[in-house]
C-alpha cells in the first residue's frame, strides 16, 4: 500500500480560526492527510505544484486542479483528491518553489497511517466534522471517534444527565458557546470541538478526553485519568478508534 496523501498548509498563523474548509470527497484519505500534515520531500524528480488561496485566508499546496461544474477537484501531490465548492477558493497560482516527488514511506509506516480511522463508521456528518476540526485545530479522526462513542452519530441523543446531541453537550457547555439548539448537528459539533480543543490545550489528548467525560474537576482531583471504569473505558475506546494507541 502506498503512503497516504498529504496536504500542506502554508503561511498559516498559529491557532487561526477558519470559518469554512474544503468538503471531503475521499473521506478516509483526506482525514489522514489533514490529521498528520506530513510533507515527505525526498531527493527525486521535481514535480509541478500549485498554491490554492482559500477565501478563509489559508493556502493549500497541491499538484494540480480541474474544474467540475461548480466544484474544483484538487489533486494532492502524492495522490488522492479533494473536491470543494468553487466559492471557497479565491485563486490558484503556480507554485514557483520546486517540489521533489515524494518517496513512498516504509510499508509498516504506510500501513499504520492507512489503519487510522479504519474503525470509524460512515456518517453523513463527515463534512461538518472535518470543517469544525480544521477551523479549531483538532484532529478530525479524534473528533469523529469521540462522536461515535458519545452518541453513535445520533443527533437527537440525550443522556440521563442531560447531555445533548452528537457530541453530548451538557447545558453548561451549550451556554458557554452560545448554542441555541444543541440538537442541530453543525452547532453541536462546532461547540463540542471548541470545548475539546480547550481541554486538549490544557491537558493534552488523553486527559482532555477524560475531562470531557468525567469533568475537569475529576481530572484535577486525581491528577490524571480518574479511576472510574466508565471514564477509563471511554478514553481507551476513543483512542483506539482514532488509532492513537
Amino acid at each position: 500500500m502506498g503512503a497516504s496523501p498529504t496536504v500542506c498548509f502554508l503561511d498559516t498563523p498559529a491557532n487561526q480560526m477558519v470559518e469554512s474548509f474544503v468538503p471531503m470527497k475521499v473521506l478516509k484519505t483526506v482525514r489522514l492527510a489533514l490529521a498528520t500534515c506530513v510533507c515527505v520531500l525526498a531527493a527525486s524528480s521535481l514535480a509541478s505544484a500549485e498554491i490554492v488561496y482559500l477565501t478563509s485566508g489559508r493556502t493549500l499546496s497541491v499538484k494540480n486542479h480541474k474544474i467540475d461544474g461548480d466544484s474544483i477537484v484538487l489533486s494532492l501531490r502524492d495522490g488522492g483528491e479533494v473536491t470543494c465548492d468553487r466559492k471557497l477558493i479565491e485563486k490558484i497560482t503556480a507554485d514557483e518553489v520546486p517540489h521533489p516527488d515524494p518517496v513512498p514511506a516504509a510499508t509498516d509506516r504506510a500501513g499504520s497511517q492507512a489503519a487510522r480511522g479504519a474503525q470509524l463508521k460512515v456518517t453523513p456528518y463527515a463534512d461538518i466534522i472535518a470543517a469544525a476540526a480544521e477551523a479549531h485545530g483538532v484532529d478530525p479522526i479524534l473528533v469523529q471517534a469521540l462522536i461515535q462513542v458519545e452518541s453513535n452519530y445520533k443527533p437527537r441523543a440525550r443522556s440521563s444527565k442531560g447531555a445533548m446531541g452528537l457530541m453530548q453537550l451538557m447545558p453548561s457547555v451549550a451556554r458557554e458557546y452560545n448554542v441555541r439548539n444543541a440538537y442541530d448537528p453543525k452547532a453541536n459539533i462546532d461547540a463540542g470541538v471548541q470545548k475539546l480543543k480547550s481541554l486538549i490545550d490544557k491537558w493534552g489528548t488523553e486527559l482532555a478526553l477524560a475531562a470531557y467525560n468525567a469533568g475537569e474537576g475529576a481530572v484535577e482531583r486525581f491528577n490524571g485519568v480518574p479511576p472510574y471504569r466508565e471514564t477509563q473505558t471511554y478514553v481507551s475506546r476513543i483512542l483506539s478508534i482514532a488509532g492513537l494507541q
